[in-house]
C-alpha cells in the first residue's frame, strides 16, 4: 500500500469519528432538550463552534473541550466516544 493511500485512508478514518462524536453530542443535546445555544452556554463553549461539531465537516475536538461538553451533557468523557 502507498504512503498517499495509508494517509488518505487515515485521513477519512479521522472524518468518520468526527461525525460520529458530532452525532453523539447532537443525540444527547437532544435526548436533554438543549438547543446549541443552551449547551454552549452550559459548556462554556460559542455555540458556533457547536454547530460546526455537529455538522457536514465536523473540526477536531480537543479533549478538554469533550470534558466540558460531557459535563454539560451529564455523561462522561468516554460515552461520547462511545459509537
Amino acid at each position: 500500500m502507498s504512503i498517499i493511500k495509508s494517509r488518505s485512508i487515515i485521513r477519512y478514518m479521522e472524518y468518520a469519528i468526527r461525525l460520529k462524536l458530532g452525532q453523539k453530542i447532537k443525540e444527547l443535546r437532544k435526548k436533554y432538550s438543549y438547543t446549541q445555544e443552551e449547551l454552549s452556554e452550559a459548556a462554556n463553549i460559542d455555540y458556533k463552534y457547536i454547530q460546526r461539531i455537529e455538522g457536514k465537516k465536523p473540526p477536531a475536538v480537543r479533549i478538554d473541550t469533550i470534558e466540558k461538553l460531557a459535563k454539560a451533557l451529564k455523561v462522561k468523557p468516554c460515552d461520547l466516544l462511545k459509537f
